[in-house]
């Protein structure tokens, strides 16, 4: 089922809800500048099983309003965003499920609506107050930063290209995201940005995420009052937070536990899925059986 949320007077946001009607729902929350779509649809099947899943398109992505330019807002409002969606749908409380910026969006919901989440897990993110969740680059100094090659990359973020020389770029960007130990199948990441253009009804990238406003991030010493149960899970071969990125962020939220997908970056090709998706529903098992008993 597809749906559209407003979450202001100037954005409305795309929201599908598939799966098990009757389970505890999981919220996915994507990265930055990328949609609901990106999430792939093995993975929101797989949730799905046990899973009323949720994925939507941040604004400026997807079938999102586009208006950054007219209406600029912050980081920290992409994260009210989520609890719009979920007042939306009628749904209390949820899991949620946040990768890359994603993932800093969920540290923002445990601490500032703990009451709305009953569990939460982060991959391929850094803790707030460190790596690109830290707006002032004065965080902690012996966390390393991103690829060279990717900062390279990032330069060009916003350039203007046709539709064929973006999915180009962008096939190129995931190879450098995807890491270097698992073989990196170039055709199905083209053809999962022909499925993101075709959703979209675009191939322009406005690259809003980079350029909102980053304020209100450094809050890493509240993460040790969370209560919330996190799933911290590891991406050896992240690019844009390397280890030992996750081990910091499983060491500074309270009660956090930590797992690592051998062979995970900061993309998620078809292989890595099926231990993910193991990840996720044992931890998100794990506290529905918690709260029925």
């Amino acid at each position: 089922m597809e749906r559209t949320v407003r979450v202001d007077e100037h954005y409305e946001l795309w929201v599908e809800e598939t799966g098990s009607p009757e389970g505890s729902l999981v919220l996915l929350v994507m990265g930055a500048n990328a949609s609901g779509a990106t999430w792939p649809d093995q993975l929101v099947a797989r949730l799905g099983v046990r899973h009323r899943v949720v994925r939507y398109d941040h604004r400026d992505t997807g079938r999102s309003t586009r208006a950054f330019a007219e209406h600029p807002y912050a980081i920290r409002d992409l994260a009210q965003d989520a609890v719009t969606v979920l007042d939306a749908l009628g749904a209390g409380r949820a899991h949620v499920l946040g990768m890359s910026m994603g993932g800093t969006l969920v540290q923002l919901l445990l601490l500032d609506h703990p009451d709305r989440l009953l569990s939460a897990t982060v991959l391929a993110t850094a803790a707030l107050g460190s790596g690109p969740a830290d707006p002032s680059g004065a965080g902690a100094p012996d966390l390393p930063g991103p690829d060279p090659r990717l900062l390279e990359l990032w330069q060009h973020l916003a350039d203007p290209r046709g539709p064929e020389e973006e999915i180009a770029w962008r096939v190129e960007h995931w190879r450098v995201l995807h890491g270097d130990v698992l073989p990196f199948d170039a055709d199905e990441f083209r053809r999962l940005e022909e499925r993101v253009v075709a959703h979209s009804g675009t191939a322009e990238n406005p690259a809003a995420h980079a350029l909102a406003d980053q304020s209100g991030l450094d809050r890493a010493r509240e993460l040790a009052g969370v209560t919330v149960p996190v799933l911290v899970v590891e991406a050896p071969e992240d690019p844009v937070n390397p280890p030992p990125h996750a081990q910091h962020l499983a060491s500074v939220l309270g009660g956090a536990r930590l797992v690592t997908i051998p062979g995970l970056g900061h993309a998620l090709p078809a292989r890595v899925l099926e231990p993910l998706a193991d990840a996720v529903l044992e931890h998100t098992s794990a506290v529905d059986v918690g709260h029925s008993g």
